[in-house]
């Protein structure tokens, strides 16, 4: 019986479901494997920028060094950034040999840690983002009421160096958000309800 005239059989339509599962599966661990390798990458990109600035300037006769311990929300960016790194480091390892073996995920209680680990992770890349956005525009802007002046009117390079370490960490943030979703994904489509009727195995 032919089937909306192309000669296919109702019959078949679980075969051409499990392909675009497949497709869509392959198109979502290639994409997890990217997000964690520029993760991986941005991390320590932002844990080097911000650890190894520093800026001399003479006040007064006084000689005055900034750095990124002057300021304890740097040196949470920097550790958390470091954090972010190696977890990404492992997981891409993970990821390798995930695809190598053609798995998604080998048991439940692996999803549940990877799902686990990557929603620790994004909460820490945001809370130190989040800080350290409010460090840098009491530096930049200053705050008048409690008569902060505007430290980078005084450092500028050393600045412009934190700067350019917290949009690392930002991308480094939105990766991670981004990955804690692929995760939830992941784990949550192993309690579907399709299960074992056409579906390839998941674990």
């Amino acid at each position: 019986m032919s089937y909306l005239g192309v000669g296919i059989s109702p019959g078949n339509v679980p075969v051409s479901h499990s392909m675009n599962v497949k497709v869509v599966d392959r198109r979502v661990r290639v994409a997890e494997l990217v997000l964690r390798c520029v993760i991986c990458g941005l991390g320590v990109l932002a844990a080097v920028l911000v650890g190894t600035d520093s800026q001399v300037r003479e006040i007064f006769s006084i000689r005055k060094k900034a750095k990124y311990t002057d300021m304890k929300a740097l040196v949470f960016l920097v550790i958390a950034n470091g954090i972010a790194a190696a977890y990404s480091l492992m997981q891409v390892l993970r990821c390798v040999v995930s695809m190598i073996r053609g798995h998604v995920l080998f048991s439940k209680p692996l999803a549940w840690a990877i799902f686990s680990g990557d929603q620790v992770m994004a909460y820490l890349t945001v809370a130190a983002v989040a800080a350290n956005a409010q460090s840098a525009v009491i530096s930049k802007l200053g705050q008048p009421e409690l008569q902060w002046m505007k430290i980078c009117n005084m450092y500028g390079k050393y600045c412009n160096q934190i700067g350019e370490g917290i949009a690392s960490a930002l991308l480094v943030s939105l990766s991670m958000v981004a990955i804690s979703c692929m995760s939830a994904f992941s784990l949550f489509r192993l309690y579907g309800g399709n299960k074992g009727k056409g579906s390839p195995r998941w674990w």
